[in-house]
Protein backbone atom coordinates (compact mmCIF):
# COMPACT_ATOMS: atom_id res chain seq x y z
CA UNK A 1 0.00 0.00 0.00
CA UNK A 2 1.37 3.37 -1.04
CA UNK A 3 1.00 6.43 1.15
CA UNK A 4 0.32 9.90 -0.21
CA UNK A 5 3.54 11.30 1.30
CA UNK A 6 5.87 9.02 -0.66
CA UNK A 7 4.28 9.52 -4.05
CA UNK A 8 6.09 11.72 -6.54
CA UNK A 9 4.79 15.25 -6.66
CA UNK A 10 4.25 16.76 -10.08
CA UNK A 11 3.85 20.50 -10.14
CA UNK A 12 2.59 22.42 -13.14
CA UNK A 13 2.87 25.99 -11.94
CA UNK A 14 2.04 27.54 -15.27
CA UNK A 15 1.09 26.19 -18.62
CA UNK A 16 1.78 29.50 -20.32
CA UNK A 17 5.24 30.19 -21.67
CA UNK A 18 5.68 33.67 -20.23
CA UNK A 19 8.74 34.49 -22.30
CA UNK A 20 6.83 33.67 -25.50
CA UNK A 21 3.77 35.54 -24.26
CA UNK A 22 5.85 38.68 -23.74
CA UNK A 23 7.04 38.48 -27.36
CA UNK A 24 3.55 37.63 -28.65
CA UNK A 25 2.23 40.78 -26.96
CA UNK A 26 4.87 42.79 -28.83
CA UNK A 27 7.02 43.54 -25.78
CA UNK A 28 10.76 43.20 -25.38
CA UNK A 29 12.54 42.68 -22.09
CA UNK A 30 15.59 44.99 -22.13
CA UNK A 31 19.05 44.09 -20.90
CA UNK A 32 19.25 44.36 -17.14
CA UNK A 33 20.49 47.83 -16.20
CA UNK A 34 23.56 48.07 -13.98
CA UNK A 35 22.83 49.01 -10.37
CA UNK A 36 23.14 52.74 -9.72
CA UNK A 37 24.58 52.26 -6.22
CA UNK A 38 25.76 49.83 -3.56
CA UNK A 39 22.90 47.33 -3.65
CA UNK A 40 21.76 44.15 -5.36
CA UNK A 41 19.06 44.47 -8.03
CA UNK A 42 17.64 41.19 -6.73
CA UNK A 43 18.20 39.23 -3.53
CA UNK A 44 17.00 35.63 -3.55
CA UNK A 45 16.05 33.98 -0.27
CA UNK A 46 14.59 30.51 -0.69
CA UNK A 47 12.07 30.72 -3.51
CA UNK A 48 11.48 34.47 -3.11
CA UNK A 49 13.12 37.17 -5.18
CA UNK A 50 13.20 40.51 -3.37
CA UNK A 51 13.47 43.03 -6.17
CA UNK A 52 15.12 46.39 -5.53
CA UNK A 53 13.32 49.47 -6.75
CA UNK A 54 13.64 50.16 -10.47
CA UNK A 55 13.26 53.43 -12.29
CA UNK A 56 11.84 54.18 -15.77
CA UNK A 57 15.23 53.85 -17.47
CA UNK A 58 15.59 53.45 -21.23
CA UNK A 59 19.07 53.15 -22.72
CA UNK A 60 20.57 54.34 -19.43
CA UNK A 61 18.47 57.51 -19.23
CA UNK A 62 15.42 58.29 -17.09
CA UNK A 63 12.54 58.38 -19.58
CA UNK A 64 10.12 60.37 -17.41
CA UNK A 65 11.48 62.76 -14.81
CA UNK A 66 9.85 65.31 -12.56
CA UNK A 67 6.81 65.58 -10.34
CA UNK A 68 3.52 64.00 -11.41
CA UNK A 69 0.85 66.66 -11.52
CA UNK A 70 3.41 69.39 -12.20
CA UNK A 71 6.04 68.30 -14.76
CA UNK A 72 4.62 64.89 -15.69
CA UNK A 73 1.06 64.06 -16.80
CA UNK A 74 -0.94 61.13 -15.48
CA UNK A 75 -0.54 59.29 -18.82
CA UNK A 76 3.23 59.88 -18.84
CA UNK A 77 3.49 58.55 -15.29
CA UNK A 78 1.51 55.44 -16.27
CA UNK A 79 3.91 54.88 -19.19
CA UNK A 80 6.83 55.26 -16.76
CA UNK A 81 5.29 52.60 -14.47
CA UNK A 82 5.15 50.16 -17.38
CA UNK A 83 8.80 50.83 -18.23
CA UNK A 84 9.65 50.09 -14.60
CA UNK A 85 8.00 46.67 -14.90
CA UNK A 86 10.08 45.76 -17.94
CA UNK A 87 13.24 46.80 -16.08
CA UNK A 88 12.16 44.82 -13.03
CA UNK A 89 11.57 41.73 -15.17
CA UNK A 90 14.97 42.16 -16.83
CA UNK A 91 16.64 42.20 -13.39
CA UNK A 92 14.68 39.12 -12.35
CA UNK A 93 15.58 37.27 -15.54
CA UNK A 94 19.27 38.12 -15.02
CA UNK A 95 19.03 36.58 -11.55
CA UNK A 96 16.92 33.43 -12.10
CA UNK A 97 17.62 32.85 -15.81
CA UNK A 98 14.09 32.25 -17.10
CA UNK A 99 10.83 34.11 -16.48
CA UNK A 100 8.94 30.83 -16.92
CA UNK A 101 10.13 29.99 -13.39
CA UNK A 102 7.82 32.66 -11.95
CA UNK A 103 5.25 31.14 -9.62
CA UNK A 104 3.58 34.34 -8.40
CA UNK A 105 4.02 38.08 -8.31
CA UNK A 106 3.54 38.33 -4.56
CA UNK A 107 3.75 42.05 -3.85
CA UNK A 108 4.38 45.28 -5.71
CA UNK A 109 5.49 48.54 -4.16
CA UNK A 110 4.84 51.64 -6.23
CA UNK A 111 6.24 55.08 -5.44
CA UNK A 112 5.06 58.17 -7.28
CA UNK A 113 6.87 61.51 -7.02
CA UNK A 114 3.88 63.79 -6.95
CA UNK A 115 2.51 67.18 -6.11
CA UNK A 116 0.96 67.58 -2.67
CA UNK A 117 -2.55 67.75 -4.12
CA UNK A 118 -2.13 64.77 -6.48
CA UNK A 119 -4.30 61.82 -5.42
CA UNK A 120 -4.15 59.38 -8.33
CA UNK A 121 -1.18 57.32 -7.13
CA UNK A 122 -3.19 54.09 -7.51
CA UNK A 123 -4.07 55.02 -11.09
CA UNK A 124 -0.37 55.39 -11.93
CA UNK A 125 0.60 52.08 -10.34
CA UNK A 126 -2.44 50.33 -11.89
CA UNK A 127 -0.56 50.58 -15.20
CA UNK A 128 2.15 48.34 -13.73
CA UNK A 129 -0.35 45.97 -12.12
CA UNK A 130 -2.39 45.69 -15.31
CA UNK A 131 0.74 44.93 -17.34
CA UNK A 132 1.72 42.12 -14.96
CA UNK A 133 -1.75 40.57 -15.24
CA UNK A 134 -1.69 41.00 -19.03
CA UNK A 135 1.59 39.06 -19.22
CA UNK A 136 1.21 36.52 -16.42
CA UNK A 137 -2.56 36.13 -15.97
CA UNK A 138 -3.53 35.04 -12.44
CA UNK A 139 0.15 34.49 -11.62
CA UNK A 140 0.55 38.26 -12.02
CA UNK A 141 -2.15 39.21 -9.48
CA UNK A 142 -0.50 40.64 -6.37
CA UNK A 143 -0.85 42.66 -3.21
CA UNK A 144 0.36 46.22 -3.54
CA UNK A 145 1.11 49.62 -2.11
CA UNK A 146 0.87 52.85 -4.12
CA UNK A 147 2.52 55.70 -2.28
CA UNK A 148 3.08 59.36 -3.06
CA UNK A 149 6.52 60.77 -2.23
CA UNK A 150 8.21 64.17 -2.50
CA UNK A 151 11.04 62.95 -4.75
CA UNK A 152 12.70 59.85 -6.12
CA UNK A 153 16.28 58.99 -7.15
CA UNK A 154 17.57 60.73 -10.28
CA UNK A 155 14.38 62.81 -10.36
CA UNK A 156 12.37 59.82 -11.68
CA UNK A 157 8.60 60.17 -11.44
CA UNK A 158 7.98 56.49 -10.56
CA UNK A 159 9.87 53.71 -8.78
CA UNK A 160 8.65 50.13 -8.38
CA UNK A 161 9.90 47.24 -6.26
CA UNK A 162 8.49 43.73 -5.86
CA UNK A 163 8.58 40.37 -4.18
CA UNK A 164 8.24 37.45 -6.60
CA UNK A 165 8.11 33.72 -5.90
CA UNK A 166 9.63 31.28 -8.36
CA UNK A 167 10.42 27.61 -8.74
Amino acid sequence: MSSWWNRPIICFVNKINFESRILDLGYIIPEAPAPQGSYLPCRVVGNLAFMSGVLPMEAGVISHSGIVGVDVTLDEARAAARICIFNLLSNLKAEIGDLNRIEAIVRLGGFVASAADFGDHPVVINAASDLLVEIFGDVGRHSRAAVGVASLPRNACVEIDAIISFI
